[in-house]
């Protein structure tokens, strides 16, 4: 269960304090729950993704995870100055999977598919490319939530078909709260929804209604 309480979020810029981009949210995602978010771009939706994932923090307000939730899936950081192999490394072994190690490098190494690029600095790396290694590096470990921020569209075609079969297999041992801005993507994962308006969210049991609130909200 991942608890959702009174968040409030705005970001400072070199103008100034920004507008409040979350205003008070309040959810409680059920265990076992894959969830998608909804809503019109600059909604909110990737800035409530990366809070729930601790990526990004609240400015008002807190989350709670009794759940093991990954960081958010093909994002994250990543050192330039290091090669695929060396990040690899250093993130398996800030999770303790210090003796595991060979077995995990070559788990990363597989998926990702970078070849000799593996083992070149990240910053030599295209888009696509950091993508790829940063998926990677989600499905070396277990967590009982993943968050995606439109993670099925990185790369090219072949590597966006092995991301959705890989999401697939997910849902057999873990649920997912994702960002995507295809419907067919959401159906395809989510059975739930929260619907984002105007910094507030609501929660939909069904994704198919949030899915009609969200249409409904912009005639």
């Amino acid at each position: 269960m991942i608890v959702v309480e009174d968040v409030h979020k705005r970001y400072t810029t070199r103008h100034g304090v920004g507008d409040w981009v979350l205003r008070g949210i309040n959810l409680i995602i059920p265990t076992g729950r894959s969830v998608g978010l909804v809503g019109s771009n600059g909604a909110g939706k990737s800035t409530l993704l990366r809070i729930i994932g601790g990526a990004d923090y609240p400015t008002r307000g807190r989350v709670e995870r009794c759940c093991r939730v990954s960081w958010p899936m093909a994002n994250g950081g990543l050192e330039g100055t290091l090669t695929g192999r060396q990040n690899a490394k250093f993130v398996c072994r800030i999770h303790g999977f210090q003796n595991e190690l060979p077995e995990r490098i070559a788990r990363i190494e597989a998926f990702a598919e970078l070849g000799a690029a593996f083992d070149k600095p990240v910053q030599t790396y295209s888009s696509g490319m950091r993508s790829r290694l940063q998926f990677a590096l989600s499905l070396a470990f277990d967590f009982d939530v993943y968050i995606s921020d439109e993670v099925t569209a990185a790369g090219d075609a072949a590597f966006r078909k092995k991301a959705e079969l890989a999401f697939k297999n997910l849902a057999n041992t873990a649920s997912i709260i994702m960002v995507a801005h295809s419907d067919s993507t959401l159906k395809a994962f989510c059975e739930s929804g929260i619907l984002l308006r105007n910094g507030k969210a609501t929660w939909y049991d069904k994704l198919d209604d949030a899915l009609v609130a969200y249409k409904e909200g912009l005639q």
